[in-house]
């Protein structure tokens, strides 16, 4: 199974930010994981927190910045490409919420790449049956990565 990153910088970065390497490990490990096994393609977005409003403003109709956004690329049928979708993802808001959180920054973003592709996979959590589906899914993989359980609270399923 090979999982190729498209990775886009649009910001000129303060400070360094994940390689591809990182990139793919993580978003692999999320496919995995999720028992996903096709080659796949993923475009990585890092972006300010002014692109990211405004996409969340005309996609999902919340006029504000956050952290990450996925868009699952949506194929029809009878066309076979391994494109799975875009996780556009805003290193402001990963810096300050790994701060507040008292997380590595590396820790976050992981953590957000990982939920990422599961949202391109259809996970979804806003319904707590759904929820309850993929964030020990996510504990689980984050976990195995190395990383502590991100929620803090769930157990390893």
């Amino acid at each position: 199974m090979n999982v190729n990153i498209d990775l886009q910088v649009a910001i000129d970065p303060k400070e360094s930010l994940p390689d591809i390497d990182e990139l793919t490990l993580w978003a692999k490990s999320a496919l995995i994981g999720a028992d996903y096994h096709k080659d796949s393609e993923i475009t990585v977005r890092i972006v300010a927190s002014d692109e990211i409003q405004e996409l969340n403003r005309e996609y999902r109709h919340k006029d504000c910045p956050t952290n990450i956004l996925s868009f699952p690329f949506e194929c029809p049928d009878v066309i076979d490409l391994p494109l799975l979708g875009d996780l556009i993802i805003c290193d402001e808001i990963v810096r300050r919420e790994a701060k507040v959180q008292e997380k590595t920054y590396k820790e976050h973003f992981a953590h957000l790449i990982v939920h990422g592709c599961l949202h391109l996979l259809g996970y979804d959590h806003i319904e707590a049956k759904d929820a309850a589906k993929m964030e020990p899914l996510e504990v689980k993989i984050i976990t195995k990565l190395g990383y502590p359980d991100p929620y803090g609270d769930l157990t390893n399923n």
